[in-house]
């Protein structure tokens, strides 16, 4: 096994399986969009189903053409992360960190459009009456793997090619 191999594959496993086991654990215990209190005016798990992207992009669109065209994207990203996982420098250990929990939140999500036409999603936090979009592990994942990417990139890029932070 490559080192790459031993760094993704753990992480992607991880991400993955959190995903599917938290979802499956919501869509077996809650009925859609029943909830439960965490933190009183901040915190719920709620059992939404989200058709569309982030913030519901694209939920608007008939089922027919909705799934495979985020399906064909998904894929094509993957395989754009595959790729970018392949030209990672040695060393550059953060970057496929961050490649392997975008690759997981991918698969999670993925997983939950084949499966349902749509993906769970379940963290609601909310101020008063002002929502965040409900979101996931996978969505969780995949923003994390985004920040860190950023950091490698732009900051320590940065740092790496000696111009100023």
């Amino acid at each position: 096994m490559t080192r790459k191999s031993k760094i993704i594959l753990p992480i992607v496993a991880g991400a993955y399986a959190l995903d599917r086991l938290t979802k499956l654990l919501i869509i077996e215990r809650l009925d859609i969009y029943q909830s439960v209190r965490v933190v009183e005016g901040f915190f719920d798990i709620t059992h939404v189903r989200n058709t569309g992207a982030a913030f519901s992009f694209l939920a608007y669109l008939d089922e027919s053409y909705r799934v495979p065209f985020f399906a064909v994207t998904t894929l094509a990203a993957i395989g754009l992360l595959l790729y970018f996982v392949k030209q990672a420098r040695p060393g550059e250990t953060l970057m496929l960190i961050a490649l392997a929990l975008i690759l997981g939140g991918a698969l999670g999500n993925l997983t939950d459009r084949l499966l349902y036409g749509n993906v769970v999603d379940f963290i609601d936090w909310y101020v008063g009456r002002y929502h965040w979009p409900a979101f996931n592990i996978a969505d969780s994942c995949i923003t994390v793997g985004v920040v860190l990417l950023g950091f490698e990139l732009f900051v320590r890029g940065k740092a790496a090619d000696g111009g100023a932070l």
